[in-house]
């Protein structure tokens, strides 16, 4: 049996449920969209605030991506529901981090993003990161940022068109080119990192620091943007008006302008070089302090000053240096090397430069030798003073005293003076030596060699005279108040000898010449300690006149004191 009306019914009634679901949709649709017949009637859109679910509160301190604001919101829920398309003040969270931007792609499963125009990302109040694109890699936690980069970190600022943020270590990098400028510095490289958690940075190839009038040029670098501190870890390059410092190990403080430089790092200013294992450098002070095979170098006078621990001041152009010191003079072509347990050089207000030599002064010239226990140099009036037992050579002619001064002309010595007490020796054979000793003695030099000795007080004489053949005739000892003898300067031999006004002596043949008439009074031979060549002067000898000192009067209590600077 049919029943026509109920088939009319059911088929009314299913046309009437799928005209409401269909205008379900259609409401569900313009919800999400928006209406283009609104937009078309001047009516405002309606604004995407994202409701929280108690999910995504508890996300705020996950490392996932939540949506929190956007004036529009598309996809399509059908074909791909992950996909959404976000315009307008668009907003993002992740943990304390914020980001805004004003169009943006969500991949909400993958927790990934690409953000577009005014990007902007926000961790509380002390770092903010602007571009004009961003793409957040939800799985590798990395934010990779184009075009107009610029990271702020309080006083720290990083300029880049390509910065990749690892989100992880929380670290930024770049590697086309940046520059970072904090309170002190500015620093350009190829490739740079920083991590506004440590306030550490490190710069790869090409890189440049410029600061307080100096710049530093290197390939790497590490420096922290706190303590304003470069760590060199590569051939560096540090150049200022003073002058500049070259090290491939070692910091350089930024604040105040000092350094620490390690593997015979070098520093030059206008006329000095200075080079060791390890040195310390205040550039505002011009003070460097070496710290093992110290190598000073005055280039302006040509002066080299050895050790193995020293230091330079610039300020005052003052140096040391001391545990096998040296000092060598190129400033003539016959060089000077000079030894003892310290040296110090300094120039005063007068432009007077002294330098002093004391403890075991030992110096070697090839036209003159020399030991004493301290010695100083006076530019003032180019004198040499050596002090306590000094001994010098020239020739064949050996000098001591209590004091000798040494007058020097463009570095070749003129002429000397041994007050107080003197006496000279020149070896004739293996027991006989020509001596001549008083209280006061000069020697004038011609070419470097002794020509003149004049000889005032107490004067008194050995000589051995001899035949055209060399032999000896005997032992002439003379006694006078004056003499003044010439030495032929070819030969080391003496030509003329005046003893004046009175004279006392006595001539002795050979036979008859007993040991006790060898010598006069204090007569040294002090051969085995004399220089023999400039590595000689390291050799630590015995003076045994130090203890005759002790028993003669002309040693007792004249030595002279050094000049006071």
């Amino acid at each position: 049996m049919k029943y026509p009306g109920r088939n009319t019914d059911s088929r009314n009634r299913h046309g009437i449920i799928t005209l409401v679901l269909c205008l379900f949709s259609v409401c569900v649709w313009g919800k999400a969209v928006g209406n283009d017949a609104e937009t078309a009637g001047d009516k405002p859109k309606t604004p995407i605030a994202v409701e929280k679910t108690p999910l995504q509160e508890a996300a705020k301190d996950t490392q996932k991506v939540v949506l929190d604001y956007a004036d529009e919101l598309v996809f399509d829920q059908n074909t791909n529901p992950d996909f959404q398309i976000l315009k307008g003040n668009v907003q993002f969270h992740r943990a304390g981090m914020k980001m805004f931007c004003d169009s943006a792609y969500f991949y909400e499963s993958s927790n990934s993003m690409d953000a577009f125009g005014n990007v902007r990302m926000e961790q509380g109040d002390t770092l903010f990161v602007f571009s004009d694109v961003m793409y957040y890699d939800g799985v590798g936690e990395i934010a990779r940022l184009r075009y107009n980069v610029r990271l702020q970190n309080r006083d720290v600022t990083l300029y880049t068109d390509s910065l990749n943020y690892d989100l992880v270590p929380n670290i930024g990098y770049y590697y086309t080119g940046g520059k970072i400028i904090d309170s002190q510095n500015e620093l350009t490289s190829i490739y740079g990192e920083y991590s506004p958690d440590t306030k550490d940075a490190i710069f790869y190839f090409d890189v440049e620091l410029k600061g307080n009038n100096a710049t530093l040029y290197s390939d790497t670098l590490h420096y922290n943007t706190s303590t304003h501190i470069a760590d060199i870890c590569s051939p560096t390059v540090i150049q200022s008006d003073s002058g500049a410092i070259y090290s491939r190990s070692g910091w350089y403080d930024t604040n105040n302008n000092q350094s620490t430089l390690y593997k015979r790092s070098i520093v030059v200013n206008k006329t000095y070089f200075l080079t060791g294992d390890t040195i310390f450098y205040d550039r505002d002070r011009g003070y460097g302090e070496v710290f093992g095979d110290m190598f000073l170098e005055d280039t302006l006078r040509k002066v080299i000053m050895q050790g193995k621990y020293g230091y330079y001041f610039e300020r005052n152009d003052s140096a040391m240096a001391t545990d096998s010191a040296v000092m060598v003079d190129c400033s003539q072509a016959d060089t000077l090397y000079l030894h003892a347990d310290t040296l110090r050089t300094i120039t005063l207000a007068d432009s007077t430069r002294l330098m002093k030599a004391y403890f075991n002064t030992r110096f070697y010239r090839r036209d003159l030798q020399g030991v004493c226990d301290s010695m100083v140099f006076d530019s003032k009036d180019t004198a040499i003073y050596m002090f306590r037992n000094p001994v010098i050579w020239n020739t064949a002619y050996q000098l001591f005293g209590d004091t000798i001064r040494i007058y020097m002309n463009d570095s070749t010595i003129d002429w000397m003076h041994i007050p107080t007490f003197a006496f000279a020796v020149q070896q004739k054979d293996t027991a006989f030596f020509d001596q001549i000793s008083g209280k006061d003695m000069k020697g004038f030099f011609v070419g470097g060699n002794l020509d003149r000795v004049d000889v005032s007080g107490n004067v008194r004489t050995i000589f051995y005279p001899q035949e055209e053949d060399s032999t000896f005739t005997g032992l002439n000892n003379a006694v006078s108040g004056f003499l003044s003898m010439t030495i032929n300067r070819e030969t080391g031999k003496m030509d003329k000898l005046t003893m004046w006004p009175e004279v006392e002596g006595t001539l002795t043949p050979i036979p008859m010449i007993k040991p006790k008439d060898l010598h006069l009074p204090d007569f040294k031979w002090f051969q085995d300690i004399r220089p023999k060549n400039p590595e000689d002067i390291f050799r630590r000898t015995f003076n045994d006149s130090d203890e005759n000192t002790k028993k003669r009067r002309i040693f007792s209590n004249t030595v002279e004191p050094m000049p006071v600077p």
